[in-house]
C-alpha cells in the first residue's frame, strides 16, 4: 500500500485548470514561437532549479556558478566537493530530460537507480545507485531528534515496484497529481542511504516533463520548493507523521504542490514578459551604439542575472571565445557593462543605464493564493493571501 490520493476535488481541479492556462500562455513564448532569448530563459530556469534543489540539502552555489554548471563550465568560487555534488545533480537532470523526449520512455527501477547514482556519485558513503542496506532515519540537525524513519527494509523493493507501476500508469487523471504522489512516496520510503530528497525531486520533474504543455526545462517546481523550504519540510512532516504511514491524508501535500505549480507558472510567465520588454529596449541601445546585435544577449543576462562571464556569453550568443572577448570589451567601452575581477575570475555586471532599464521593466510580483475562497485569479494588487514572487 502506497500513500494515495485518488482524485482531485473541485477546488484542486480549478487550480490545475488555471495553471494549465498560464502554462499554455508560456508555451507561446518558449515552444510555439520561441524568441532569441528563449535559450537564456531556459538556462536561467534550470540554474535556479538546480541551485534550489541542492540548497535544500545544504549544498549552496551562487547564481553565477549555477549558470556555469548548466553551461558545463568551471565555477568561479565553489569548492570542489560542492561542485561535484552540484554537477552530479545537473547530470541527473540532463539525463532525465533527454530520456523523457522518447515517447516510449518509462521510469523503471534502472532509471531510478541511475538517477540516484548520478546525484550521489561524489559520495560513495551514500552508496550511489544502490538501495540502502538497512534502517534509515532523518534527524533534526539542530536538536538531534528523529523526525522521519524510512519504510522497513524488507518491504522496500516491493513498494518501490508498486510505486513505479503507478508512475507509469497513463490512467492517472492528472499529471500534477501523479508527479506529486511520486515525490511524496519516494520521500516517505526513503529508499537510499542519502540523496532521497534530490532523487524524489528529480523524478518528480521527470514525470512532469511528459506533460508536453511547455518545454521540459519549465516543468519543474524545484525553484518554488527551494524558496519555501520550511513549508516543504512542514507539509512532509504533517503528511508522513514521522514514518511510513500511507493511511494518512495526503491532501496537504497535493495542495502544496498544486500551489507550487500555479505560482511557479505565474513567475515564469512574468519573467518571460519582462525579458521580452527588456530585450526590445536593449536591441535599440545596442543599435544606437553600433554594436553587433548579438551583444544584446550579454546585456540581457547582465540585466537579469547580475554577472556575465565570457563563457556564459559564448553560450548565449553561440560565438567563439575571442569574439566574446571583443564584444564584452566593446560593451565596456560603451559604458553598458562594468568589468570586475581579474583574468579567469573576471565577470561583468550591468551599468547604471542597463540596470535602470531592468528596473523600469518590472511587472507586479504579487500572486494570489490559488485556494482562496474566490478561486485562482491573476490580480494586480496585494490582497490577503498574496505573496511576492522572487526575481
Amino acid at each position: 500500500m502506497l500513500f494515495a490520493y485518488r482524485a482531485l476535488d473541485d477546488a484542486e481541479r480549478r487550480v490545475e485548470a488555471a495553471t494549465a492556462r498560464i502554462r499554455a500562455d508560456l508555451r507561446q513564448y518558449v515552444v510555439t514561437e520561441p524568441r532569441r532569448w528563449t535559450g537564456l530563459l531556459a538556462r536561467m530556469t534550470r540554474a535556479r532549479a538546480l541551485a534550489a534543489s541542492n540548497s535544500i540539502e545544504g549544498i549552496n552555489v551562487s547564481d553565477e556558478d549555477a549558470i556555469a554548471a548548466i553551461d558545463h563550465e568551471d565555477p568561479a568560487d565553489t569548492d570542489r566537493d560542492t561542485w561535484r555534488a552540484v554537477t552530479g545533480y545537473r547530470e541527473a537532470m540532463d539525463y532525465i530530460l533527454q530520456r523523457r523526449q522518447s515517447p516510449s520512455f518509462r521510469i523503471t527501477e534502472d532509471v531510478l537507480l541511475a538517477v540516484h547514482f548520478m546525484i550521489c556519485q561524489s559520495d560513495f558513503d551514500a552508496r550511489p545507485g544502490q538501495y540502502r542496506p538497512g534502517w534509515v532515519g532523518v534527524r533534526n540537525a539542530r536538536t538531534g531528534d528523529l523526525v522521519h524513519e524510512g519504510v522497513d527494509r524488507d518491504r522496500l523493493e516491493p513498494l518501490v515496484r508498486e510505486l513505479l507501476d503507478y508512475v507509469n500508469d497513463g490512467e492517472v487523471e492528472s499529471i500534477f497529481l501523479r508527479a506529486a504522489m511520486t515525490h511524496l512516496n519516494l520521500a516517505m520510503l526513503h529508499p537510499f542511504s542519502d540523496g532521497n530528497g534530490r532523487t524524489a525531486r528529480c523524478i518528480q520533474t521527470a514525470v512532469l516533463a511528459s506533460d508536453g504543455i511547455v518545454a521540459p526545462a519549465f516543468s519543474s517546481i524545484e525553484e518554488h520548493i527551494g524558496r519555501n523550504q520550511q513549508d516543504y519540510y512542514d507539509v512532509l512532516a504533517e503528511v508522513g507523521g514521522g514514518g511510513w504511514n500511507p493511511e494518512r491524508n495526503a491532501k496537504p501535500w497535493v495542495r502544496f504542490c498544486l500551489t507550487g505549480h500555479y505560482r511557479q507558472a505565474q513567475t515564469l510567465l512574468r519573467r518571460t514578459r519582462e525579458l521580452e520588454r527588456v530585450y526590445a529596449e536593449l536591441e535599440d541601445l545596442v543599435a544606437a551604439n553600433r554594436l553587433p546585435e548579438r551583444a544584446s544577449m550579454a546585456l540581457l543576462q547582465a540585466a537579469f542575472g547580475g554577472r556575465v562571464r565570457n563563457s556564459s556569453y559564448r553560450v548565449s550568443a553561440d560565438i567563439s571565445k575571442n569574439l566574446a572577448t571583443r564584444d564584452l570589451k566593446a560593451l565596456v567601452d560603451a559604458d553598458l557593462v562594468v568589468p570586475e575581477g581579474e583574468k579567469r575570475g573576471r565577470f561583468y555586471v550591468p551599468s547604471a543605464t542597463v540596470a535602470e532599464l531592468r528596473r523600469k521593466s518590472r511587472l507586479d510580483r504579487t500572486i494570489d493564493d490559488p485556494f482562496a475562497e474566490d478561486g485562482p485569479v491573476q490580480t494586480a494588487g496585494r490582497q490577503p493571501g498574496l505573496f511576492v514572487a522572487n526575481v
